[in-house]
C-alpha cells in the first residue's frame, strides 16, 4: 500500500507507524518522504508458512515478564526462524514494483511498524527495529525480514508481557521510505515532556541523521518555544554524528571541531518547525512526538506519534485559565477510577469536579483570584499537604496565569469556612454514629425489593440523603473541633514547652475510631484461628494456590476448629466487609466479595502476635496517652501562668480525645452505603446480561450512572462505548496524577522549601511523632504484604483498607498524604512514627533497605 492509500483507520494493515505516515502525507504543508508499506497480511502469510512459530508463541505466552532467560531464548529462536524464511515470489515482485516507483536504485529507510505501536495509549517507541540507507531489491527484502523478526526482540516481548499485549495478536507491517540525507535531524515534542505544558514545545537537534539523539550517542541542542518565540536555547557540544555510508547503511563519524558547538538551528528555523508541529498536532488532535530531518532549508517529517506519558487535561468549554487540585491526593486514592465510580463520587460530593485520566480534580482558580480566597485556600491545603501549597503558590507567584480581582466583601472567609467549635461531649459522637447506622439499616431494608428504573431513581434519592449526612453541621463541628484541637495543642505546646507534635501521643487509642477498631478486630480473628493447626495450614494453601472469592470459607468450616474460624471471619466481614483498597470507587472489589484478599494479613497476625494482642494494643495506647497528658500538664503548671495554661491544654486534650476518632466515621458510613448500592446494581446488571443488553455484569462499571439509568430504561447498551471505556481505563492506570494541574496541561508537583534535613535525607510531612529505625518493606498491594514485627511500611498511599497492616509495622512512609488523611490519623492512634508526602519514596527506597523515619521532624534517612 502506497502512503497515498493509507489513513488512520488502516492500523490493522500497516501498523501504527505506517498509518501515521499515511496521515502525515495528507496534511497540507507537511513534507513526508515518499514510500509504501508491506502490510500485515504479508507478515501473517509468511509466519503461517513456518509452523514451528505457533508452538513457540504458545510457550512465550506462558512466560512471566520477569523471566528474562526464557524470554531471551524463545525470542531468539523465533527471530531466527523469521529471518530465514523465503519471501514468496509474488510478494517480492510487488515490492520490486513499488521500489521502481520510488526511483531506480533509490536508497530507502526500512522501518518496522507493529499494530501495537505508536498508539494513543502505548507508544512502543524503540521496541522494534529500523534500517537506514538500504538499496537494491535483495537488500530491501532481507531487511523486511529483519523488521518482521524484530517483533520478537527481547525488549519488545518484555514490553508486551508487562503491558498485557497478546503476542499472537500483534502483527508487523514494514515501512519502506525514500531516504532523506539530512544536514540535521532531531525530535520535536509539541508539549513540554517534563512539565507536560501543552503551550510549550521542545525541539532537540543534532547534526546528520537523528540516530545520534535517539541512541543517546550525543546530547543535542534544545530549543524551548512558546507563542512563536524561542524562550530558551541550550547549545550542546556535539562531537559525533551519524551519516549515510556510500555502500549502504550508516556510520558514526566525528564532527569537525568548528561545528561541534555551533547551533544546529536558527531561532527562526526552530519556530518554523514548531509551527509545522502545531499543524500536525491539530490534525491528530493530541500532542505529538515528531521525528524530523532538515535538508537544505526544507524540513521533512519522518514520523509522528502521540505522547503517551502526558496526563490529560480536564475538558472545558471556555478559554479561561484553570488550576486543578487533585481530589485523589486528598482522599488517599490516586489510582484511576472507572466511569461508574467517578460519577457516583461526583453525585456524592458537594462541589463541582472535573474528570481527567480517570481521576477527579477541583478547579480552584476562582478562589485563587481573590486575596482572601488565596489566603484561605493556600493556608487550608498547606496545613494538610505542603507540596500542594507550594504548587499553588508557584502559580500565584507567576502573576500572569490567574487574573486577580478584589474580594467581594473584604475579610470575608469563603463559603465552607470552619463551623462554631464545641466543647467535649461524648454523647454528640454516639448520637451521630447511631443516626448513621439507622440510616444505613433503613437503606438496606428499602432497596431489597427494588429493580429497574425504580432502583436507579431510589439510589439517586438516597445519594441526596448521603450528601446530607456528610454535610451535617453537627458532624462537621465534631470533625473540625478535633482537627483544631490537634493544631492548637501542637502550636501551643511547642511554643510553651518546645514539644513538637505533642498531639500525636495524645491521640493514641481514642474512642469511636472505626478504622483503627477494624485493625484490632482482625487481630481478634487471628486469635480464633491461631490454636487450630489444620486451619492455619489450610489458609496457607489458599494463599499458595492464589485462590480468590469466598469459596474457601465453606471448606474452612469443615475442618477441626474451622467453624470457629469461619464465624470469626464472617463476623469481621459483617462489620467491615464493605471496605477495600480504593474504596471511594464503588466498582472496586470489596472484602465481602473476595475475603481471600484478607488471608495473608490474617496469617501475618497469627505469625507476629500473641493471643489478646488487640486488647493489649488498645490499652497500651490509652496508658501512653494518659501518661503523656499527665507529664505535659505537670510541666505546664511550673510555667508562668502555668495553671491557666494547664487548664486550657486539658480542655483541648479532652476535646481531641472525644472528637478525633469520629473523623473516620463519615467515610465508613459512605462506604457502607456504596456497598449496598453496588450489590443492588450488580443484581440489576445480572438481569441485563440475561436479557442480552450486556455481555457481562461488570460492563456497568464502564458506564456513568446517568448512562446506566438510560440502559436500564431502554434495555439497550452501546457495546462499542463500553469497549472504548475499558481500553481508556487501562491506559489511565499507567498514569501518575499530579497534585496540581493547569489548563495548559502543566503538572506542578511542588517542593519542600526547607533546609533542616540532613544531606541525602528524603523530606516529607511529619504526621506522627517519634523516630524509628527498621527494615523498609516497599508494598504496592496490601494483599501481597509480607511483614514482620518492626518493619517500616513504605507505600504510595494508604486508605482504611491498609489499617490491618498498621498493627504489625513500626513506622510508615507514604508518597501521598496530609496531616489529617487516613494514614496520618491511624499512625498517630497506633503510636507509629510516620512521614507522608515523600516524593517517589517507593522508587528511592528499596525493599529490604534499613531506614530511619523521623516522624517528628519529617524526613527519612536511608541507612543502607
Amino acid at each position: 500500500m502506497g502512503f497515498e492509500q493509507i489513513g488512520s483507520s488502516d492500523i490493522a494493515e500497516v501498523g501504527g507507524k505506517g498509518a501515521h505516515l499515511g496521515e502525515l502525507s495528507r496534511i497540507d504543508g507537511i513534507r513526508v518522504p515518499d514510500g509504501f508499506c508491506v502490510t500485515t497480511d504479508a507478515f501473517q502469510r509468511v509466519v503461517a508458512a513456518a509452523p514451528s512459530i505457533d508452538a513457540q508463541l504458545g510457550l512465550l505466552s506462558r512466560v512471566r515478564p520477569d523471566d528474562h532467560a526464557a524470554i531471551r531464548t524463545l525470542s531468539a529462536e523465533i527471530r531466527h526462524v523469521i529471518e530465514g524464511v523465503t519471501v514468496p515470489d509474488d510478494l517480492a515482485a510487488e515490492i520490486g514494483a513499488a521500489l521502481a516507483r520510488l526511483g531506480e536504485g533509490a536508497s530507502c529507510a526500512v522501518r518496522s511498524s507493529a499494530t501495537a505501536e505508536d498508539l494513543p495509549t502505548a507508544s512502543f517507541a524503540g521496541q522494534q527495529d529500523s534500517y537506514l540507507n538500504i538499496a537494491g531489491l535483495a537488500e530491501i527484502l532481507r531487511h523486511v525480514r529483519r523488521c518482521w523478526a524484530s517483533l520478537f526482540t527481547e525488549r519488545a516481548v518484555t514490553y508486551r508481557c508487562r503491558n498485557g499485549f497478546d503476542h499472537r495478536k500483534v502483527r508487523m507491517a514494514v515501512v519502506v521510505q525514500r531516504m532523506v540525507f539530512p544536514d540535521a535531524a532531531g525530535i520535536l515534542f509539541t508539549a513540554d515532556p517534563v512539565t507536560s505544558n501543552r503551550k510549550v514545545a521542545t525541539v532537540e537537534a543534532g547534526w546528520g541523521l537523528g540516530e545520534t539523539l535517539v541512541s543517546g550517542l550525543v546530547a543535542g541542542d534544545v530549543y524551548t518555544v512558546r507563542d512563536d518565540q524561542v524562550i530558551a536555547a541550550t547549545v550542546a557540544t556535539k562531537p559525533r554524528s551519524v551519516q549515510a555510508s556510500p555502500g549502504g547503511g550508516t556510520h558514526d563519524t566525528p564532527v569537525e571541531p568548528r561545528r561541534q558547538s555551533q547551533p544546529v538551528l536558527t531561532d527562526a528555523q526552530a519556530v518554523r518547525l514548531v509551527r509545522l508541529g502545531r499543524r500536525i498536532e491539530a490534525h491528530f488532535g493530541r500532542p505529538q512526538d515528531i521525528e524530523w530531518c532538515l535538508a537544505g532549508d526544507d524540513f521533512h517529517i519522518v514520523q509522528s506519534r502521540p505522547i503517551t506519558t502526558l496526563f490529560p487535561i480536564p475538558a472545558t468549554d471556555d478559554q479561561d485559565n484553570h488550576v486543578y487540585v487533585s481530589v485523589g491526593h486528598q482522599q488517599m486514592m490516586t489510582d484511576a477510577m472507572k466511569p461508574l465510580g467517578l460519577s457516583v463520587w461526583q453525585l456524592t460530593t458537594l462541589r463541582p469536579m472535573h474528570e481527567a485520566g480517570g481521576r477527579l480534580f477541583v478547579d480552584v482558580a476562582p478562589t485563587l483570584a481573590t486575596p482572601a480566597g488565596r489566603e484561605w485556600l493556600i493556608g487550608t491545603l498547606g496545613r494538610s499537604d505542603p507540596l500542594i501549597r507550594d504548587a499553588l503558590q508557584t502559580v500565584v507567584d507567576r502573576g500572569d496565569f490567574i487574573r486577580s480581582r478584589p474580594d467581594e466583601s473584604p475579610g470575608k472567609v469563603p463559603a465552607g469556612g470552619p463551623p462554631t467549635p464545641i466543647e467535649a461531649d461524648p454523647d454528640v459522637v454516639t448520637e451521630l454514629i447511631r443516626h448513621n447506622q439507622e440510616s444505613v439499616a433503613a437503606l438496606r431494608s428499602e432497596i431489597r425489593a427494588l429493580s429497574g428504573p425504580a432502583l436507579l431513581d431510589f439510589i439517586v434519592a438516597d445519594l441526596a440523603e448521603l450528601r446530607r449526612l456528610l454535610s451535617d453541621p453537627r458532624s462537621m463541628q465534631v470533625i473540625t473541633a478535633g482537627m483544631e484541637a490537634t493544631w492548637w495543642l501542637n502550636d501551643h505546646l511547642e511554643a510553651w514547652l518546645g514539644e513538637k507534635n505533642a498531639a500525636d501521643a495524645l491521640t493514641q487509642s481514642v474512642p469511636h475510631n472505626v478504622t483503627s477498631e477494624m485493625g484490632r478486630a482482625l487481630l481478634d480473628v487471628a486469635d480464633a484461628i491461631r490454636p487450630h493447626a489444620d486451619v492455619v495450614a489450610f489458609l496457607h494453601r489458599v494463599v499458595d494456590e492464589g485462590r480468590a472469592g469466598d469459596g474457601f470459607l465453606n471448606e474452612l468450616a469443615e475442618l477441626p476448629g474451622g467453624r470457629e474460624a469461619h464465624d470469626a471471619v464472617r463476623g469481621f466481614l459483617d462489620e467491615y466487609g464493605m471496605r477495600c483498597a480504593g474504596e471511594i470507587d464503588i466498582t472496586r472489589t470489596r472484602w465481602s466479595e473476595d475475603p481471600a484478599t484478607l488471608v495473608p494479613v490474617i496469617l501475618g497476625n497469627v505469625r507476629n502476635f500473641e493471643p489478646g494482642a488487640g486488647k493489649r494494643h488498645l490499652e497500651q495506647g490509652r496508658q501512653e496517652s494518659w501518661r503523656k497528658e499527665q507529664e505535659l500538664l505537670t510541666r505546664l503548671r511550673d510555667l508562668p501562668r502555668g495553671q491557666q495554661k494547664a487548664e486550657e491544654t486539658k480542655r483541648m486534650i479532652d476535646r481531641v480525645r472525644t472528637f478525633a476518632g469520629y473523623r473516620e466515621y463519615p467515610k465508613y458510613g459512605m462506604v457502607s452505603r456504596y456497598f449496598v448500592y453496588k450489590q443492588a446494581l450488580l443484581r440489576e446488571a445480572d438481569r441485563l446480561v440475561r436479557s442480552g443488553a450486556l455481555r457481562e455484569k461488570e460492563d456497568i462499571f464502564f458506564l456513568r450512572f446517568e448512562e446506566l439509568q438510560e440502559v436500564v430504561r431502554s434495555g439497550e447498551a452501546d457495546a462499542g462505548l463500553i469497549l472504548e471505556r475499558r481500553e481508556a481505563f487501562r491506559s489511565y492506570e499507567a498514569l501518575t496524577p499530579p497534585r496540581v494541574l493547569t489548563s495548559d496541561g502543566e503538572a506542578i508537583t511542588g517542593r519542600y522549601r526547607r533546609d533542616d534535613t540532613p544531606p541525602g535525607a528524603l523530606p516529607g510531612l511529619p504526621v506522627s511523632a517519634g523516630t524509628v529505625e527498621g527494615r523498609a518493606r516497599v508494598v504496592m498491594d496490601m494483599t501481597r504484604a509480607d511483614l514482620e514485627s518492626g518493619d517500616i511500611l513504605v507505600t504510595a498511599y494508604t486508605d482504611p483498607s491498609w489499617t490491618p497492616l498498621f498493627v504489625t509495622v513500626a513506622g510508615l512512609v507514604t508518597e501521598v498524604g496530609g496531616l489529617m488523611t487516613h494514614g496520618a490519623v491511624i499512625a498517630r492512634e497506633y503510636g507509629l512514627p510516620a512521614v507522608v508526602g515523600v516524593e517517589q519514596a517507593t522508587r528511592l527506597i528499596r525493599d529490604g533497605q534499613r531506614i530511619r523515619v523521623h516522624g517528628t521532624d519529617g524526613y527519612v534517612e536511608i541507612l543502607g
